[in-house]
């Protein structure tokens, strides 16, 4: 199954044997609830890193960073 970034509709990369992603992305899975004015609606998303690295750049506050000790 292909996997596009939902901003630009860019091609997620992943390795055909092994399924495995060539680049990293984002993949967003909400399930809206009560006081939302999507209550009951699921929306995914996938974000490449680009999109990612733009998208936040507009944040008013920048998204907590530390440093990840095992990767997988």
């Amino acid at each position: 199954m292909k996997k596009f970034c939902n901003c630009c509709g860019k091609e997620i990369q992943f390795r055909q044997e092994t399924g495995i992603a060539l680049e990293d992305y984002v993949s967003i899975d909400k399930s809206w609830g009560y006081f939302s004015n999507k209550d009951g609606i699921r929306q995914r998303m996938n974000v490449c890193e680009a999109c990612f690295d733009s998208w936040v750049r507009g944040f008013s506050l920048a998204p907590e960073e530390g440093n990840q000790q095992e990767w997988l």
